[in-house]
């Protein structure tokens, strides 16, 4: 399977079924909607999978890029797809490690956009938006890709929903910091 990243080239993906890429029409209407945030933007992408969220990101000007990952073999992947679309003024880092354990070490008031991805049928929802408030920068954003039928809720402790799509079986939940 080949991704296309923004008119820059193809994403190395995986077979394993495990490691699932945002569909690019998802990616598309994200980074549509993002499009006036990304640029020097600090980037948090949780559950990375195969990078492709980080890797627009990178194409579309973001300053730096964290990942989290728990496989080994997905974090390779991320490493390399990065290193790929990355230019030399921005900086990036793939974490292998327990999404919630690694949120608790990373540098408060940080990330603009955060990107949270974790299998649709995961229990990481909940505890990963529960933490992320102190790693978000005034102004920071948080989308939570999910499946439609999953609810997330409008609140959570200063995370406030502000906005909810829905691509086919995909749904995205933004939150701000109130």
């Amino acid at each position: 399977m080949s991704i296309r990243i923004n008119g820059a080239g193809a994403l190395k993906t995986s077979t394993d079924l495990s490691i699932r890429p945002t569909a690019s029409k998802v990616r598309s209407a994200v980074f549509n909607i993002l499009q006036t945030r990304i640029k020097g933007a600090n980037w948090l992408d949780i559950c990375a999978g195969s990078g492709a969220m980080g890797a627009e990101a990178l194409v579309r000007g973001a300053a730096n890029i964290v990942g989290i990952e728990s496989s080994a073999i997905a974090c390779q992947l991320v490493r390399e797809n990065w290193q790929k679309f990355a230019k030399p003024d921005q900086k990036f880092e793939i974490i292998k490690g327990d999404a919630v354990k690694t949120l608790r070490k990373l540098q408060p008031k940080y990330f603009n956009l955060v990107y949270l991805d974790p299998p649709y049928q995961s229990e990481l929802y909940l505890p990963v938006l529960t933490a992320l408030s102190p790693l978000l920068a005034d102004g920071g954003l948080v989308i939570a890709e999910c499946d439609r039928l999953r609810l997330l809720p409008d609140v959570m402790g200063d995370l406030i929903c502000c906005d909810r799509r829905q691509y086919g079986q995909t749904a995205l939940v933004f939150y701000e910091k109130e």
